[in-house]
């Protein structure tokens, strides 16, 4: 069990990582929608570290960890969705998310960070052809299925 917590944590600290290295090394400023998935990615990396200091009640740990990566997966493949969009049907641009935030918008901040718009429809980078929610797509369904299936371990389910 601690190694699968260990796996699911230092995956996550790669990820975000990776993240502000594209940011602050290659310059790619990230959209409300990636702040979302980065913030799911470290809470689902907390409770894998929670996990392995607490050391008990492994299928609580390893649901946060599965839920918290669910909603990086679920918010990357909104971010994928609003990527597909032929450019006549992307969102339009509001204001950016610090404007929002700063005159008291919060309700449509959140908006913003959940649902997405044109900014998070611009493709910036990619390698394989697979643009970054669709690689943190990937990453978070790996973490989702290998806590799912240390949960199944734990309760012996067939």
């Amino acid at each position: 069990m601690r190694i699968a917590l260990t796996l699911i944590l230092v995956f996550c600290l790669a990820l975000l990582g990776t993240a502000y290295y594209m940011e602050y090394a290659l310059g790619l400023e990230p959209c409300p929608m990636c702040i979302i998935q980065r913030i799911a990615v470290a809470i689902a990396g907390l409770a894998a570290l929670i996990g392995l200091i607490h050391n008990q009640y492994q299928k609580v740990y390893f649901g946060l960890t599965a839920f918290f990566s669910a909603g990086g997966g679920a918010s990357a493949t909104r971010h994928l969705y609003l990527q597909s969009l032929p450019p006549d049907q992307v969102p339009t641009c509001g204001p950016d998310l610090a404007y929002l935030i700063d005159k008291s918008y919060f309700a449509d901040a959140l908006t913003m960070l959940f649902i997405g718009d044109g900014n998070c429809a611009e493709v910036m980078w990619s390698l394989l052809g697979i643009s970054i929610p669709g690689w943190v797509l990937i990453c978070c369904s790996l973490i989702f299925l290998t806590s799912l299936e240390r949960v199944r371990a734990i309760f012996k389910w067939t």
